[in-house]
Formats: C-alpha cells, sequence, structure tokens
C-alpha cells in the first residue's frame, strides 16, 4: 500500500482506472475521467504530478497535484474546475493517506492543500494540529423532485410575475422565444463558437477572460463536452428570440446531476429583458418534466438570482494538511498577514 508518482502526460494510461475509482467513490461528473482529461491536457504546465494510491495493484486513490513553493503542494486547480482533482474510496480515511503523500511528494514537502472542496461529496473534516480548513465559497442547487408547477409556486411573487411580464411582453412584440438543447457531439465546436461570440461581445471580453474558439479554454470546452457527449451526458442550451440567440448554458451530467459550467447572454437586450432568467425558467421546467436527475448544480458563488430559484445553500471549503504540527502552528500564525487568497491561490500558499 503506497503512492506512486507519474508525469501526469501518463494519466491516459490510468483513464479506465480513474474511471473504476470515479464510479466507486460516487464522484461529480467534474472528476471524471472525461473532464479531468481535457482539463490536463488545456491547462497543465508540466510540472503536475498524478499520483496514485493502490491497494494489492488495485488504485484506490487518484489526484493530480502541483508545487506551489517552500514545501507546499496542492490538487491541481485550473479557474475552469469548480472541485480539486482528488478522489479516493469511501471507505478509507482521509488522515492517513494525506500522510503518506506528503511523504511520497519530491522533496521535503511540509504542506499539502486539497483546494474547492464539496461537503457534500467529502463531508468537511474537524480541525486537530495538523488539519485545517478555511471556507471557500457559497454555493447553490436545486433538486429536482415533485412537480415543477409546486416548486414554481415556492419562488418569490417578484420573480414568478417578473417573469411573466416578460413573456407577455414578448408575445406583444412578436417575438417567438425557442429552447433548444443541444447534446449531438458533431454539434459541440459550431455551439462553443455561439458561446464564444456572446461572451466576447459583453464584459469578459474586456476582462480578457471570453472563451474562444482558438483559446485554451475554447479548446477545453469543446474537447470536454464532445466527449460528454459521446455518452449522451452534455447538454448546450441555446434561448433564441425569434433569429437572435440571446443566452446559452454549457451543462454535463452524470448519475443524478447535472452541473451548470457555463452561462452567457447577449448584453445588448433591450433593458428589462432577462434572457438568462427566461431560459433558466425553461430549462428548469424541462429537467423537473423529465425526472430523470435529481439536482441542479451551480458551482459558483452565490449571487442574488440563485437565492430567488433556490434556498439550498452549502459552503464548499479548502483543507490544509501538514506533515508536523509545528509547520501547522507556524502557517497559521502567518495567516493574518497574507493577501486574501484568490480561487487560483486557494489556501496553500505558504509565502
Amino acid at each position: 500500500m503506497s503512492w506512486r508518482l507519474y508525469a501526469l502526460a501518463q494519466l491516459p494510461d490510468w483513464s479506465e482506472r480513474w474511471q473504476q475509482l470515479h464510479v466507486a467513490s460516487g464522484a461529480s461528473p467534474l472528476l471524471h475521467i472525461d473532464f479531468v482529461q481535457p482539463l490536463a491536457s488545456a491547462f497543465a504546465t508540466g510540472s503536475e504530478l498524478l499520483a496514485v494510491y493502490e491497494v494489492v495493484g488495485s488504485p484506490q486513490a487518484m489526484t493530480i497535484v502541483v508545487p506551489g513553493g517552500r514545501g507546499a503542494w496542492s490538487t491541481f486547480q485550473p479557474p475552469q474546475a469548480p472541485l480539486g482533482i482528488w478522489l479516493q474510496h469511501p471507505d478509507l480515511a482521509l488522515a492517513p493517506l494525506l500522510d503518506a503523500l506528503l511523504r511520497a511528494l519530491p522533496g521535503c514537502a511540509l504542506m499539502l492543500g486539497l483546494t474547492q472542496r464539496d461537503p457534500l461529496l467529502a463531508a468537511r473534516p474537524a480541525a486537530n494540529g495538523r488539519l485545517a480548513t478555511l471556507d471557500y465559497i457559497d454555493t447553490a442547487s436545486i433538486t429536482l423532485d415533485g412537480p415543477f408547477e409546486h416548486y414554481w409556486s415556492l419562488r418569490g411573487k417578484n420573480l414568478r410575475s417578473n417573469l411573466k411580464k416578460q413573456r407577455a411582453r414578448l408575445e406583444r412584440d412578436g417575438v417567438v422565444t425557442r429552447l433548444e438543447c443541444l447534446r449531438d457531439p458533431a454539434l459541440v465546436a459550431a455551439a462553443v463558437n455561439d458561446y464564444g461570440t456572446l461572451e466576447s461581445a459583453g464584459w469578459k471580453a474586456g476582462a480578457g477572460s471570453a472563451v474562444h474558439s482558438d483559446n485554451a479554454q475554447g479548446r477545453f470546452y469543446r474537447a470536454m463536452l464532445e466527449r460528454f457527449c459521446r455518452r449522451n451526458c452534455a447538454s448546450i442550451y441555446r434561448y433564441w428570440f425569434g433569429q437572435q440567440l440571446v443566452a446559452m448554458d454549457l451543462c454535463i451530467e452524470d448519475g443524478e446531476t447535472i452541473v451548470v459550467l457555463k452561462t452567457s447572454y447577449d448584453e445588448s437586450v433591450t433593458a428589462g429583458l432577462s434572457p438568462t432568467l427566461l431560459m433558466r425558467e425553461q430549462v428548469c421546467r424541462a429537467l423537473f418534466d423529465e425526472a430523470r436527475l435529481r439536482r441542479i448544480e451551480f458551482y459558483g458563488k452565490v449571487m442574488d438570482w440563485h437565492l430567488r430559484w433556490t434556498e439550498q445553500i452549502r459552503t464548499l471549503y479548502h483543507l490544509n494538511y501538514y506533515r508536523w504540527a509545528l509547520v501547522a502552528r507556524l502557517h497559521q500564525a502567518r495567516r493574518p498577514t497574507l493577501p486574501e487568497f484568490t480561487t487560483e491561490q486557494a489556501c496553500i500558499s505558504t509565502k
């Protein structure tokens, strides 16, 4: 029973065993090999390692880790990944796994950070001398239980009235709305290009964070969505006002969960109309009516609009595990002097 380290380029050789562990652990679609492999191909820098914990030749834990400087390591965490990349069999205790991995990592590894953990998938452990946790963000979900009409009746009067008025206004103006759901891998490239066109016309273009068909983000979403579509496990929603594409959602699913990865809309739409909310109402209605899935996950920071759609909020967290309790005390003592952690830095900085 030990951890073995491999160059990340060897991940395809482990894809079948990664997926077997994914199934055994009941993990999120965000940890499916069809998400992780394109993520690594698009955003790895060359310093990452694939770590595999085997028991009698069978992987019981797998992760991708990256050095963070001054003896710190963390799980691979590009901004496009809502969860840190870590899989383990549910019967294994976490602390012994972390302790063994720290000792297996190159050099004198002092701290290992598991970033952006979901308490629904991995219960938040109690802090102790060598383990500390830190709140990341609150995130929202919707349980798809019962008829849509019951769920909708529990939403606020202002939300329901506002969207009803918008639909009536569009009807008066002769604008026909249309929702498409694309699941064909052959249509993904064009859909990602459409998404990039929407996003590039908005504020994200100025911030340099928009998806383009020819940048790393665009290549990642195309490759990843094509893989999920081949298993009939992706939904690309496009919402139209007549012939005008006004909003899109990029979603993946696995088991009973659908995850909304990306949302964009046409910012030139007339004031007083909310194409994203109109689209979301129709998407929710369709998912409730299908009764095929059990939960919608957003995995982004809770916004005001989330609170109008659901009361189901939980806190994602980071976890730090230290080689010695003394290192933990020194790091905790210095933390108040550190700048606020960004999404990419998470809680692993020792600088």
